[in-house]
């Protein structure tokens, strides 16, 4: 059984639970103490790891970023306690990145001096952001869990042994196989260290626990124990050691939990409470660590002949998380016509119930898109889930760089020729003066000429930095994990499999409104002139109330299944999609793929854009993912779909997603599961993606933010993520508040 003890001993792991905590900065952190004699503490740590990367000055970067990767496996203090089936490990902080990937990035920088200041100055002015990627990663978990660690080091053992046959080892291939082979053995090395010190406490339960690290360490997992210790194992040392985020727990937890629990049910060697028990410790991890963005795991999907993946496992998680009532780990749900109806409901009655954290993902979608970037139906079907909607297929493709365009930031650009105001910079192209907008069309084609001008600079600048993107930070414990890299011992980042970069374009809805604003105002009623406009919106509408009430309250938004808005929305992706990045390759050769998502640009970007004429403010937040602007669906659900699903789904072959406010009277009762699921439907059949829900009315929302200590467990869907209403900024709130209140009327 999973007691109370479990649990808190479990919450305060990785921080304390009743200290203040960043979980931007979760690696900063440690939980209760563990034993100093199992280890070095943080300044040891440190110290000891600033000599040795002195000692490995000059060696190959494989070698130098696996040597103090084993340093930290083999010095860090470890515990196993009574009230986790989980092990422990303290230097859990990215300690070896400032040695390494933190210097190493600044080379790059240094490498491309025009191409990093522009990608500094696009940031500071909120019109892109962008970085070299290193946390969508997804192992080969068919590998790790057939060959296990020291099979995955004796496969590339094997490789290099032929390629030296057939004169194809080079020096790169050479120090490439050392670091893989230094990680692994010391990933052995803890694992029996692990064990040893697990049976010191001298228990029947960390007896088990050094049974099945025992196992991991010298063969493959054989218990549902031994997968979920891999996972976690897995997870902790990439991201934790090797800095790698791992974006997905198995492919399909479920599917990957399943084999083992019908073999510890058969064989007698567990119970389902004893499963259970487990699950809920590993479920709790993920809560514990507390990564803001959440840690994804995907359930269901389709096999190849038709038929669902769903299976016990499946429901067995949905009900262990429940019982929990965590929010994070995050879950995705693959879905199709074969995902059987009753555990879609059980979802979606978790939904109702105030469990958020459940996105479902059409496999509809998700099988046209990979097939458009060439891969073959099985593979599609196959496919994975890679972060918070994205998807990939499995061991064929790795993004390494992504892109976060404003696309309402080109309409402030066209008001001011370029010029941006809150940074101070011509950060665009010369449009034309305001006074040259005679016919809305002068106007559009001035936002799309900014568009591209943005996109394209901003794509260029991140792509050549990209071109040693390997160098940055070398992926030894993710590559050994994939059968092409292995097999030519060729880092996935360095042409081992296809890599990506990852335009991930937010705020659509906004800059519709924006556009649809000037249509309206401007050039359909003339109310008002561009110059007028511009006086206002320079003035972040002060003095002209009347004119921004006038433009809150256009006829033509996003959101309402309004035809010309709704066509305007279609144009500009389809710009996007099929004109500036259609056929566009990366310096590595591979794609540069299309996602409506926003993670948190619809914050940051709002910060550093200026009022635009949809009557948003200076610093308002932007709308999200493929979603309207916060208050401008006043339409209903019905017509929100229409809108979403008018957009050329198609083309954002890396996931759409579609946040769905709804009242808690459209949901009550035991009909409340079948409402939600015919909606459900309606959005995939139509063409949808990614759909994920917040069930609120607006008086609710205002009791909770005048009187938080009432709603401690509240849970709002943010983006591709959850958190608690209590730990999200006021003016995220009022949001949310904002559109309840739509929502309601």
């Amino acid at each position: 059984m999973f007691t109370s003890e479990d649990r808190n001993h479990i919450e305060n792991k990785y921080h304390l639970a009743d200290k203040p905590f960043d979980p931007y900065r979760r690696w900063s952190y440690h939980g209760y103490e563990y034993e100093s004699s199992t280890g070095l503490s943080d300044s040891e740590m440190d110290e000891a790891l600033s000599k040795y990367a002195e000692e490995l000055f000059g060696q190959p970067r494989p070698i130098i970023k696996a040597s103090l990767f084993a340093f930290v496996l083999d010095n860090t203090r470890i515990d196993v306690s009574e009230h986790d089936w989980f092990p422990g490990i303290w230097s859990w902080g990215r300690m070896t990145a400032k040695y390494t990937s933190d210097v190493w990035a600044g080379e790059v920088r240094a490498a491309f001096p025009d191409e990093s200041r522009r990608l500094s100055e696009s940031a500071a002015a909120g019109a892109d952001y962008g970085w070299l990627d290193f946390d969508h990663t997804v192992p080969d978990w068919d590998s790790l869990f057939s060959l296990g660690f020291k099979g995955i080091l004796d496969r590339a053992a094997a490789a290099r042994v032929r390629l030296s046959g057939q004169g194809l080892m080079t020096e790169k291939k050479n120090a490439f196989y050392d670091g893989i082979r230094i990680e692994y053995e010391s990933i052995i090395r803890l694992f029996n260290r692990l064990a040893d010190y697990a049976e010191s406490k001298g228990t029947a339960k960390t007896a088990k626990i050094a049974a099945s690290l025992r196992r991991l360490a010298s063969g493959v997992p054989e218990t549902s124990l031994d997968a979920m210790m891999m996972i976690y194992l897995y997870f902790i040392l990439s991201e934790s050691v090797d800095n790698y985020q791992v974006r997905s727990l198995g492919f399909g937890l479920d599917a990957a939990l399943e084999p083992f629990r019908k073999k510890d049910i058969s064989s007698g060697a567990d119970t389902e409470e004893g499963i259970r028990e487990k699950l809920a410790c590993f479920l709790m991890q993920w809560s514990a660590i507390g990564n803001y963005w959440g840690q994804p795991f995907y359930l269901g999907g389709t096999n190849i002949d038709g038929s669902s993946k769903v299976c016990e496992s499946s429901y067995l998680i949905l009900d262990v998380y429940r019982e929990l009532g965590i929010f994070n780990p995050k879950i995705q749900i693959k879905y199709g016509d074969s995902a059987p109806r009753d555990f879609i409901i059980k979802a979606l009655e978790m939904i109702i119930a105030g469990s958020t954290s459940v996105v479902f993902c059409s496999e509809d979608h998700i099988v046209s898109s990979l097939m458009s970037l060439g891969a073959t139906y099985e593979e599609a079907v196959d496919s994975l889930i890679s972060g918070c909607y994205e998807y990939k297929v499995k061991n064929k493709s790795i993004g390494m760089g992504c892109l976060y365009p404003n696309l309402l930031k080109p309409v402030s650009l066209v008001f001011d020729n370029g010029f941006d105001t809150v940074s101070g910079r011509q950060i665009g192209p010369e449009t034309g003066g305001i006074e040259t907008f005679d016919t809305f069309g002068k106007f559009y084609q001035a936002y799309r000429t900014q568009l591209r001008f943005m996109l394209e600079s901003d794509i260029e600048a991140l792509d050549r930095t990209a071109v040693r993107v390997a160098d940055v930070n070398p992926s030894l414990m993710y590559s050994a994990t994939i059968p092409d890299c292995a097999g030519t011992l060729t880092d996935a980042l360095d042409g081992g499999i296809g890599n990506t970069i990852d335009i991930t374009a937010g705020g659509i809805g906004t800059a519709v409104d924006a556009l649809m604003a000037v249509y309206e105002l401007v050039y359909e009623t003339r109310r008002v002139t561009l110059s007028e406009l511009k006086a206002a919106l320079d003035a972040d509408w002060e003095g002209y109330e009347d004119l921004r009430g006038r433009a809150l309250n256009c006829r033509h938004r996003y959101g309402n299944g309004d035809t010309l808005a709704d066509s305007y929305a279609a144009a500009v992706m389809s710009f996007i999609g099929s004109d500036i990045l259609a056929g566009r390759r990366n310096s590595h050769g591979g794609k540069v793929i299309l996602e409506a998502h926003s993670a948190r640009a619809f914050i940051i970007h709002g910060e550093k854009t200026k009022a635009t004429p949809d009557g948003r403010r200076k610093g308002d937040e932007t709308s999200k993912n493929a979603s309207p602007t916060p208050g401008s669906d006043r339409c209903g659900v019905t017509a929100l779909i229409r809108s979403v699903t008018s957009l050329p789904i198609a083309l954002c072959n890396n996931g759409l997603c579609l946040d769905v406010m709804l009242h808690r009277s459209a949901v009550k009762g035991p009909e409340g599961p079948s409402v939600l699921y015919a909606l459900l439907e309606s959005y995939r059949r139509g063409g949808g993606a990614s759909i994920h829900f917040n069930i609120f009315d607006a008086g609710m929302l205002r009791d909770a933010q005048l009187h938080p200590d009432k709603y401690k467990t509240l849970q709002v869907r943010i983006c591709g993520w959850n958190a608690l209403w209590n730990t999200i900024l006021k003016t995220e709130q009022d949001a949310y508040i904002l559109r309840a209140e739509k929502t309601t009327d």
